[in-house]
């Protein structure tokens, strides 16, 4: 019985975990076993040089950031985030290290994909942005502006009591959304950050930059291992997504079922990700580094399971509909169809960072998966989505509640 296993179920709260159920459903796609997909290694080396060219072409030298939110606060080569971090003369490392925190938790969480049609007009430079730079400088100029705030002489934080009491109307006057400029799931962002600043409540955290704190005391010798980070961040948010499975009293958040995964096993049919936790471990990995802590182990992370890698591989071929009508009706985030095409994305992500460090001559920790999703495989998905349709959005359709993707 599941209530007899707890650790089995916790395992599952690893990133080993997302990378080992990953590769097997990529194994089962190889085989030719999977209900939804078909896989077609023959297709993977021409997406590697597809990635390669994107790469090269935002970085030509190379010199590759990591995956994370910070890179979504730059607007045409000015750092949004830097400014606001100059004017604020924090005190110290410390308390910069929090405000960027509180700043990276709400805008993560605030991420999830915006629709074709929604824009963010930035008042600085009159300019409409859309999807995930919209989402990010809205989130910003809200966070400057002390929304997530409940105490008006400092605004640069985001606290439980403001996160508790936050609502809608006040989210889409930030977004500046309404009936001419929608913004998917409104709702499901807003109740989101109110359970965040429940969960924060309930585990006696004023706000989430005192995870800042944590890894510092964590980092004695100077380092802190990004899965100890995820675990953080797990342990810290787990309570706040809606609609998830808990078993054997574990929460296990961004974690489905497939009927073919894991057969025989305790936890049989379980598939996790934590998508959002790891993009949200990605973006905290930099406010640790600006105060001398070193972060390492990256690699032990997986890359990220959302429509823009996915995509990558669905419209390059290395992954193929079996049946093509599918492509035309929308799919639930639950559904085994976005399972597989999820986890095929984390294992083939993997594939796809290993051909680009060999044409690179590059090692994993010259060249982590973080560097590869960023230069990188998320550009290329969005790139090769510009070229297959007009609206540049995903090719499929799926019914997201605002907390997965």
């Amino acid at each position: 019985m599941p209530s007899s296993n707890p650790e089995a179920f916790r395992a599952l709260l690893k990133p080993a975990a997302v990378r080992a159920r990953a590769q097997e459903m990529l194994e089962l796609g190889l085989a030719g076993q999977l209900l939804h997909f078909s896989v077609h290694p023959e297709r993977l080396e021409a997406c590697a040089d597809y990635v390669l060219d994107t790469i090269r072409a935002n970085y030509p030298t190379l010199d590759i950031p990591f995956h994370a939110r910070w890179r979504h606060f730059v607007l045409a080569g000015d750092d949004r985030w830097q400014r606001l971090d100059a004017a604020a003369h924090f005190p110290d490392p410390a308390a910069r290290g929090r405000a960027a925190y509180d700043l990276a938790v709400v805008s993560v969480l605030l991420d999830a994909g915006a629709g074709p049609d929604w824009r963010y007009r930035d008042a600085a430079t009159g300019r409409e942005i859309g999807r995930s730079e919209g989402l990010a400088l809205a989130s910003l100029d809200m966070f400057a502006a002390g929304l997530f705030s409940s105490n008006p002489v400092d605004p640069l934080r985001a606290d439980a009591e403001a996160l508790r009491h936050l609502d809608e109307a006040s989210l889409a006057q930030g977004f500046q959304a309404g009936p001419a400029n929608p913004l998917m799931a409104l709702e499901g962002r807003a109740a989101l950050l109110n359970r965040l600043g429940e969960e924060l409540e309930r585990q006696g955290l004023s706000r989430p930059g005192e995870l800042f704190d944590r890894f510092s005391t964590a980092a004695d010798t100077g380092t802190v291992r990004a899965g100890h980070m995820l675990g953080e961040v797990l342990a810290t948010f787990g309570g706040i997504w809606p609609s998830r499975l808990t078993l054997a009293g574990v929460a296990l958040g961004d974690t489905w079922r497939h009927p073919l995964i894991a057969m025989g096993e305790v936890t049989e049919g379980l598939v996790p990700f934590h998508k959002l936790s790891q993009w949200l471990t990605y973006s905290l990995i930099e406010p640790l580094e600006w105060a001398g802590i070193a972060v390492v182990d990256i690699d032990d992370l997986t890359g990220l399971p959302e429509y823009r890698n996915g995509g990558l591989f669905l419209d390059l071929g290395v992954i193929a509909l079996k049946d093509e009508a599918d492509r035309a009706k929308p799919h639930e985030v639950s559904s085994a169809l976005v399972v597989e095409w999820r986890a095929l994305t984390v294992a083939l992500l993997d594939e796809v960072g290993s051909v680009v460090r060999k044409r690179l001559g590059r090692s994993r920790e010259e060249l982590p998966l973080a560097k590869v999703l960023e230069g990188g495989s998320w550009a290329a998905g969005r790139r090769i989505a510009r070229e297959k349709r007009v609206d540049g959005g995903p090719p499929l359709a799926i019914i997201s509640d605002g907390t997965v993707f």
